[in-house]
């Protein structure tokens, strides 16, 4: 073979080589799942968005801290031991005469300030005062002044208290005997005339023990308590010192290339949104954007509270545990403009990956139909001024078919499933041992996994999972074997993982304390 063949067959193959490099498919359709390098991310929770369980000293300063929007108060009358109760959950009279404490029996509040409140009853009404002016019901569906409360709390006994009425008497138990029919009624009335020296002893009628049913720390929560003097200063502070550009490069060096950043629904109104949350979150976000770039990261924005509360948690920035969100058309449009807000803020930065366009609509509060809606406009908002980020749709959490989204998904483009595995919040995995979570990872959830992964659907990722469980006094050892078997079934995901959260006071959910403690190795 002469010398000008072989630099003949030479020059051929490298043409070959070089077209197999351009062109992976040969010519046809290159495959969703592997024309990208998975997620390996971790949620940025608790800064955007409040949760007061991660950073509890985030409320430190609030006065009256435990008594913030939604907190459930049960009052107990210290003369006829019992309870306060909405009668038939709302819409009638206040009594006091049931001996258990449940639904009916708890009273959420709305804050007006440390002292002043509403009270919002089981079906939603609000506490307040008959035409008389004396006796008490829950029958308006909107907080005037009539249905405005001050609690007066002992002061060495923060546990007996007194309920102002706006009439300026206090409430009372009282005893009353209805001759027509010949029985007796623990009725509560707005007629205690004593003034507030009283000796808060168990015969006075005005006196209630107050227990705690529940309560969020939330978005709404922090703001609401600081008031509007004081939260701007505190939040702006939180922002600009819980994470920081440093973390970026932690993150960076320590094998992750995305972050989640759950963001609320005001951040579209910065820098004035609508009271009690105050501006400055995203200036934050422009912030994380220039880390990421400067630190070669991909960023999910996670609309993590939308209006009106999807989920009725505190991460969803829910005032009292309601859920309103997606009932009517105005609602979604306005959650509607903020995926378009904040995609058209960050299209042109290279760091925008994705847009998660709700997290954890709860079933069955948000409906299919509501969520289908939604999902279409949200898509179309993003696809307006991006055609390269992908578009996240988060299931609903609850008893669904985890596909169901697959309908409204079919025929668009760079679309994922954002799905969250727990081995926590449900009793199966109360009593499991350590080698029990393990086996339920690799073969429950795989199984999970594979069903909502297809070949020819959406991408699926597993936005939030924690090397967290039931297990009691657990050692080293046994949680790096859980975090290894997740990180390998997740690994799987086509578009990705990402951990919840980076940082947490509760060590095993901060992901940065687990890298640095060797418990997870990327």
């Amino acid at each position: 073979m002469t010398k000008k063949k072989m630099e003949l067959i030479k020059f051929i193959i490298s043409l070959l080589v070089l077209f197999c490099v351009v062109s992976p498919s040969n010519g046809s359709t290159v495959n969703p799942h592997n024309s990208h390098s998975r997620v390996k991310a971790v949620n940025l929770g608790g800064w955007l968005v409040t949760e007061g369980w991660i950073k509890p000293s985030l409320f430190d300063g609030i006065p009256n801290k435990d008594f913030l929007d939604g907190t459930g108060l049960q009052f107990k009358s210290v003369t006829t031991k019992k309870y306060l109760c909405a009668e038939l959950g709302g819409g009638s009279i206040i009594v006091a005469n049931r001996s258990e404490a449940s639904g009916w029996e708890a009273f959420k509040l709305w804050r007006i300030n440390e002292s002043i409140f509403n009270f919002r009853v089981f079906n939603n009404q609000f506490v307040g005062l008959k035409g008389n002016g004396v006796d008490v019901v829950a029958e308006s569906n909107e907080p005037g002044r009539s249905e405005t409360f001050q609690i007066v709390r002992k002061s060495d006994d923060l546990n007996r208290v007194r309920i102002k009425a706006p009439n300026g008497f206090f409430l009372q138990a009282s005893f009353h005997f209805f001759r027509n029919l010949a029985k007796t009624e623990e009725l509560v009335t707005a007629d205690y005339a004593a003034g507030n020296g009283t000796a808060w002893g168990d015969d006075d009628p005005s006196v209630f023990v107050v227990k705690t049913s529940g309560k969020l720390e939330g978005e709404f929560q922090v703001t609401n308590g600081y008031g509007p003097h004081k939260a701007p200063q505190v939040m702006s502070e939180h922002w600009r010192t819980y994470i920081v550009e440093e973390d970026f490069k932690f993150m960076s060096k320590n094998g992750l290339n995305a972050v989640r950043i759950p963001v609320g629904w005001w951040i579209a109104s910065d820098p004035s949104p609508p009271k009690p949350y105050v501006g400055g979150s995203l200036r934050a976000l422009d912030n994380a954007f220039l880390w990421a770039e400067k630190y070669g990261l991909k960023i999910i924005i996670d609309l993590h509270a939308a209006p009106d509360s999807q989920n009725g948690w505190e991460h969803s920035a829910s005032r009292d545990g309601s859920v309103k969100w997606g009932k009517t058309d105005d609602n979604i449009c306005q959650t509607v403009a903020v995926i378009e807000f904040l995609t058209a803020r960050y299209a042109k930065s290279p760091s925008l990956y994705a847009v998660e366009l709700i997290n954890e609509p709860r079933a069955p509060y948000v409906t299919l139909e509501e969520l289908n809606k939604y999902y279409k406009a949200g898509y179309d908002a993003v696809r307006k001024h991006s055609s390269t980020a992908y578009v996240v749709f988060s299931n609903r959490i609850g008893d669904i078919d985890t596909r169901e989204l697959f309908a409204v998904a079919r025929g668009l483009s760079r679309v994922v499933i954002d799905v969250h595995y727990y081995n926590l919040f449900v009793d199966i995995f109360n009593d499991m041992t350590v080698q029990q979570n393990i086996d339920f990872v690799h073969t429950n959830r795989t199984q999970q996994l594979n069903y909502v992964t297809t070949s020819n659907g959406p991408l699926t990722f597993v936005g939030e999972w924690v090397a967290e469980w039931q297990v009691k006094d657990a050692s080293k050892e046994e949680l790096q074997r859980f975090g290894k078997a997740q990180l390998e079934v997740y690994g799987r995901a086509s578009f990705g993982w990402a951990y919840w959260c980076l940082k947490n006071v509760n060590n095993h959910w901060s992901m940065e304390w687990m890298i640095k403690n060797g418990y997870i190795k990327l």
